[in-house]
Order: structure tokens, then sequence, then C-alpha cells
């Protein structure tokens, strides 16, 4: 089959802008947006390896001790992007779960730089692996006795960095779980106008 010029020139073209649109979207999705509006959630993180929630205790130490309900394995979770990045933090404590350079979990009062950011990777099994935007290729990670494992000797694949997200026990699901409710609003002439001019 025979592609004339102007076919041919508008597929390049596409898939140029294709190409630019992927690349834009990943960049943006690294950069912190102060503009949008941020999605905060309250949640627990149960650990698949300790059987028990991560907390963040009043001496800025993170285990995967929790039991299901307790104060400090209250977790609230603000978005970073429009992406799947995001802030942890202890509800009772306020410190932010961050990595240090060594690879190491610790609570900090401000959690706006780099380290205290967390891309959410979905798996296969519907666990979520937590990767430190700083350190790529570092995750958040505990042993079977709740102690945090250095980023450094993570793997995507280890049960270790497997997650799941749990509402905290007696928690109803908030407003921003609830589906979309769509409000009809009375016409006005100006409505009414705008209709009608738009049917002709």
């Amino acid at each position: 089959m025979r592609i004339i010029p102007s076919r041919l020139s508008y597929l390049i073209l596409h898939l140029l802008a294709l190409c630019f649109h992927a690349q834009h979207v990943s960049e943006q999705s690294k950069v912190t947006d102060r503009v949008s509006r941020r999605l905060i959630r309250t949640y627990q993180l149960y650990s698949r390896t300790s059987g028990k929630h991560v907390q963040v205790l009043g001496n800025k130490k993170i285990n995967a001790m929790a039991e299901d309900g307790d104060a400090h394995a209250k977790l609230i979770v603000e978005t970073d992007t429009f992406g799947s990045r995001v802030r942890i933090k202890g509800a009772e404590t306020g410190y932010y779960i961050c990595m240090n350079k060594r690879g190491k979990l610790i609570g900090k009062k401000n959690g706006q730089g780099k380290d205290c950011v967390f891309t959410e990777i979905v798996l296969e099994n519907n666990y979520t692996a937590l990767q430190n935007a700083k350190y790529e290729g570092w995750y958040m990670a505990f042993t079977r006795k709740g102690r945090p494992r250095k980023g450094s000797k993570t793997r995507q694949h280890q049960r270790e960095v497997h997650f799941m997200k749990r509402l905290p026990k007696g928690h109803q699901a908030s407003e921003q779980h609830r589906p979309f409710e769509f409000i009809n609003y009375p016409f006005n002439r100006r409505t009414k106008r705008t209709r009608y001019t738009g049917e002709r």
C-alpha cells in the first residue's frame, strides 16, 4: 500500500506530538505541583512481612509494629503531583516519613524535601510499593519483626516492600471516596438563551 507524502507527513507529525506529550507528562510527574488542589487521604499501611501496620512515633522513629486502629498507625497522605507521588505523615505526631542518604527511614517535621516524597507503585499482586523520589530504586521496607530495612537493600519484587492500604478501624469513607453527584441548576434567562441558541 502506497502512502502519499501528505499522509506520511501527517503520521510523522502525529507520532512526534505523542512522543512530546509522553515526555512532558513524565517530566511534570517528577516536579512538585504547587498550583493544583492537593488530594488528602487517610489510611493505614499494612506490611506484608510483619503483618502489622506502619507507625510514626513521637521520637521520629518509624516501624511496622502497630495494631489495626492504633493512633500512631493513622497516616495522612498528601499528593505531591498530579501523578502518583505522595507525602506521608503520621496523624498523631505530624512527622513525615522520609529517607536519608543511608537509606534509613526517619521522621521529619518539614516534609517539603524530595527525600520525603514517595511514588506509589501498584504491583501485579495488588500490593503497593513506595519508591523514594530522591533515591530512585530505594523503597520503604520492613522486616518480619517490623523493623525498617535500608532502602539500598530493597528491590520491588521483595515482600518487604509490599503494602496494603487500609482505612483506620472504625473510619468511614470520607467525602473524597464518595461518587460524584450531578447538580441540576435552575434555568435563568441567560442559560435559556444559550441553550436555545446552541440548539439552532
